[in-house]
């Protein structure tokens, strides 16, 4: 009964675990932040004006705090 148990729970954490994954985006150039490039590469319908709008400082890359307030805000898909 306890490896039937155990067996149910690990694969019910795997699917929620699924659920909740997000999208990763991969800083290929190591500097911190992501450019268009980088942002196009995870999120194929990545535009220009999203992308200025994600990029709240302005700076030509978002950095973790815009990536997160983008998610939060809708903007971007998990």
């Amino acid at each position: 009964m306890t490896k039937t148990l155990t067996a149910v729970l690990t694969v019910l954490s795997l699917a929620a675990g699924a659920a909740h994954a997000q999208t990763v985006v991969t800083d290929t150039d190591g500097n911190g932040t992501w450019s268009i490039e980088e942002m196009t590469a995870a999120y194929p319908d990545m535009t220009a004006d999203l992308f200025q709008q994600i990029d709240v400082n302005g700076d030509g890359q978002i950095d973790a705090d815009e990536l997160q307030a983008a998610r939060e805000q809708g903007l971007l898909a998990a």
